[in-house]
This record gives C-alpha cells, sequence and structure tokens, in this order.
C-alpha cells in the first residue's frame, strides 16, 4: 500500500466520523417504562433532550417508584441508542472489518 493510497483511507476515514458524529447529533431515540407513564428522548450522544412524566406518578408517597420509572426509561434510552448506532455503523461501513467496533 503506498503513501497515496493511505492518505486517501484516512480522509475518507475522517468523513465516514464526520457523518457519524452528524448523524448522531441528529438522531432523537425514545425510552419509556411504566407503560409510557415516563418517557426520556436523548441523541446519539446519549445527552438527555427531554423528560416526560405523567403526572398520575407525581406523588409524595411514590417519590421511589419514580425515581425508578426514571432510571429504567433513561437505561432504556441508553440501550436504545446504542442498538441504533450499531446500525449506524453497519451500513456506513459496508461489511468492513474495523477492529474496535
Amino acid at each position: 500500500m503506498g503513501l497515496m493510497d493511505l492518505q486517501k483511507m484516512m480522509k475518507s476515514a475522517q468523513v465516514m466520523q464526520e457523518q457519524i458524529q452528524k448523524q448522531m447529533s441528529e438522531m432523537r431515540i425514545e425510552g419509556s417504562s411504566g407503560g409510557g407513564m415516563v418517557k426520556v428522548t436523548i441523541d446519539g450522544h446519549k445527552h438527555v433532550l427531554a423528560l416526560s412524566i405523567d403526572p398520575d406518578v407525581i406523588k409524595p408517597e411514590e417519590k421511589t417508584m419514580l425515581q425508578d420509572l426514571i432510571l429504567a426509561s433513561l437505561n432504556d434510552a441508553m440501550n436504545r441508542a446504542d442498538e441504533a448506532m450499531g446500525d449506524q455503523l453497519a451500513g456506513l461501513t459496508a461489511g468492513l472489518k474495523i477492529p474496535g467496533l
């Protein structure tokens, strides 16, 4: 492999990385728990963008349950983000065997 080929490959990898970063920023993933009573929306970078709580679960005596529902929603959203990113990477790399991905 010549120097020019290596430079092309590096440039291609940089473009691919920029595409992935853009897609991650634009991605919206929702996680929920309690039958949709608590919903969390994150982007592909796993930044929380929105939190929605059904008024029926906002009761002082249900504080522990609400906390559990919020955590479950966040974990659901994070898992969905991981799955979505795996799908995106598989599409972008088109079957390339890249170590660590």
